[in-house]
């Protein structure tokens, strides 16, 4: 059985775990948000940490495979302080933004993240190690991350039009530099209809994790079972339902569709 924790402050974890459950749909997944702490971004590095440690602590209690950080924020501040404590045990996976996926195709773009990651030495790193040689446009998306993890749609619209009018002229590519984002990505398409290319990173984290535990990622086949759940939900450390809110976005929705009926025990 593959068993596999992520952690997030909020939603922002569910297209790591759709895509998971896509590559390797027999896997069980355990997903810990942390909603007393969101945004994680409004946090100080060493409380952001702490909340991370903690997350990671109540997936550990399950024994998992692989613990995944899917948050780009949590990453940046909290990833090495994770790995410390239970690497080689298990693994622990970051989130990286697409960074040197889109400086791939040689043209510029714009990188959407929370103000946090936006002004951090390592986004710009990233920048500097892999997109030297075009030009990127850092994106600021304040309140987009907690309007998406309240299904708040007037303000997510209002959020992506207010980034949309910060790129620059004829930019026609966007790196979501935060997992939340993913949720949104039809609808930030349908602002610009036909004028948008997206790089995400929930893909290429889901086949980093099924690499690191040592399973290919099959996708529905007869030596892959679709038999994966949710086994559990945590919000900020307590045992909870799956949030009906996540019936606003296509993931959330297979995810619940996911959720097992009955709570398990540990």
């Amino acid at each position: 059985m593959t068993r596999i924790g992520l952690l997030d402050s909020g939603l922002g974890l569910l297209g790591t775990a759709d895509a998971l459950f896509h590559l390797a749909p027999h896997a069980d997944l355990v997903l810990a948000m942390d909603p007393d702490f969101t945004p994680y971004g409004s946090l100080s590095p060493e409380a952001l940490e702490a909340r991370a440690l903690n997350s990671a602590a109540v997936l550990a209690e399950w024994d998992p495979d692989a613990i995944v950080i899917a948050c780009n924020t949590a990453s940046v501040q909290a990833l090495e302080a994770v790995r410390a404590r239970y690497e080689p045990d298990i693994p622990v996976i970051g989130t990286v933004p697409a960074v040197k996926m889109a400086a791939g195709t040689g043209q510029d773009f714009a990188i959407w993240a929370t103000p946090a990651t936006t002004g951090s030495a390592y986004q710009q790193n990233l920048i500097g190690t892999f997109a030297a040689e075009v030009t990127v446009s850092k994106v600021a998306c304040p309140g987009l991350a907690e309007a998406i993890n309240e299904a708040d749609l007037p303000t997510i619209d209002s959020a992506i039009d207010a980034a949309l009018n910060q790129m620059d002229p004829g930019m026609e590519t966007i790196v979501l530099g935060c997992t939340h984002y993913g949720l949104v990505a039809e609808r930030i398409m349908a602002a610009r209809a036909g004028a948008i290319t997206l790089f995400d990173s929930p893909i290429p984290v889901a086949k980093q994790t099924l690499r690191r535990i040592g399973v290919e990622a099959h996708g529905l086949s007869p030596n892959q079972p679709d038999t994966g759940e949710v086994i559990a939900t945590y919000a900020s450390g307590r045992r909870i339902q799956l949030p009906r809110s996540l019936d606003a976005y296509p993931a959330g929705k297979r995810l619940l569709a996911r959720e097992r009926a009955t709570a398990t025990t540990l």
